[in-house]
C-alpha cells in the first residue's frame, strides 16, 4: 500500500493460521491499494474495518463511502480502493485468507458495510466480530480469538444472504457462547434457543464441524481460564476463584481438564504468572 503523507501509528497484532487482527492506531494519512500494487503483491484476503475513532472514507470504483466511528467495512483487498482519514484514527482490521472463506461470493468492487453498534440483524455479527476482535487485540489479558467464529462472521458479513444457513447458525451460535461463556448453566439448549432453531439441529451442525456445543464451550472456557491465570497480579485471586469465574462449578474438575487440555498445571501456570517481575 501507499501511503500520501508519513504515517505515525502504532499497531498490536495477533497472528492466527488463517486470519490475521489488529488494533490500529494513526495519524492522518491516505492509503492507495492501486492495480499495480496489487498485481505485484496480491493478498488474496478478504479485509474488515472496524472504525472506532474518527470518520474516514473509502473510495473505490469511482464511488466514496464515509465511515464513522461504529462503522465496519468487509471489502476484497485485491480491487483497488483508498482509504483516508483527515484527523487520525483507531480501528480494528482483520485480514482473513480468500481461501479460507470458499463458499462466500466474489465481493467485486463494491464493500459491504454495516454497524456494530446498531441493532439489526446483520448489525448483531458485526458486533460479535468487534467484541472478539478487541478482547483479542489487547496488550493484557487478551483472550484469543476462535479462528472459526471470526471466519463465519466474516462469511456471514461479506455473504449476506448468499451464505450457507448452516454457516449463519454457527456463526450466531459461537457468538452466543462467546458472550455468556461465564455462565455455568450455560448449554446446547440455551445456545439453539437464544438462535431459535432447535437443539438437535444446532447439534448437527457443530456435530459436521467435527465438535460439539460442550466440547466448544469447554475449550473456550479453559483459554478464557488461562488467559486470567497468565495475567498475575492483573488478576486477583485464587485458581478456585478464576475456575469459577469462567463458569467451572468444580475446582477439581477444572484442575483435571485443565491439564489434559494444556499439558500443565493450573496452578503451574498461576505461580510463573505471579512470580513474573513487574513491567
Amino acid at each position: 500500500m501507499q501511503a500520501s503523507e508519513p504515517l505515525s501509528a502504532t499497531e498490536l497484532n495477533l497472528h492466527l493460521p488463517r486470519v490475521d487482527l489488529a488494533r490500529v492506531r494513526g495519524s492522518a494519512h491516505v492509503v492507495r491499494r492501486t492495480s499495480k500494487v496489487i498485481e505485484r503483491s496480491p493478498a488474496n484476503a478478504i479485509a474488515v474495518y472496524l472504525t472506532l475513532r474518527g470518520d474516514a472514507w473509502f473510495e473505490c470504483a469511482d464511488r466514496t463511502y464515509a465511515l464513522r466511528p461504529g462503522n465496519v467495512l468487509v471489502c476484497d483487498t485485491d480491487q483497488p480502493f483508498a482509504r483516508g482519514f483527515k484527523y487520525g484514527l483507531e480501528e480494528l482490521v482483520i485480514k482473513a485468507d480468500r481461501e479460507a472463506l470458499p463458499d462466500i461470493p466474489q465481493l467485486g468492487r463494491r464493500p459491504v458495510i454495516a454497524s456494530f453498534r446498531d441493532n439489526g440483524a446483520v448489525d448483531r455479527y458485526a458486533r460479535a466480530l468487534a467484541a472478539i476482535t478487541s478482547r483479542a487485540a489487547r496488550t493484557e489479558q487478551s483472550l484469543p480469538a476462535d479462528e472459526g467464529t471470526v471466519l463465519d462472521l466474516i462469511a456471514v458479513l461479506a455473504g449476506g444472504r448468499a451464505v450457507a444457513p448452516a454457516t449463519a447458525h454457527r456463526a450466531a451460535a459461537r457468538s452466543y457462547i462467546e458472550e455468556h461463556l461465564t455462565n455455568p448453566g450455560l448449554g446446547a439448549a440455551d445456545v439453539a434457543a437464544a438462535i431459535g432453531i432447535s437443539e438437535r439441529q444446532l447439534s448437527r451442525i457443530f456435530a459436521a464441524d467435527g465438535t460439539s456445543i460442550p466440547r466448544h464451550i469447554l475449550s473456550r472456557r479453559l483459554h478464557l481460564a488461562c488467559t486470567l491465570l497468565s495475567a498475575g497480579q492483573a488478576t486477583p485471586g485464587t485458581v478456585a476463584d478464576i475456575a469459577a469465574r469462567c463458569g467451572f462449578t468444580s475446582v477439581t474438575y477444572f484442575s483435571h481438564v485443565f491439564r489434559q487440555h494444556f499439558g500443565h498445571r493450573a496452578t503451574e501456570v498461576r505461580r510463573s504468572a505471579q512470580e513474573r517481575p513487574s513491567p
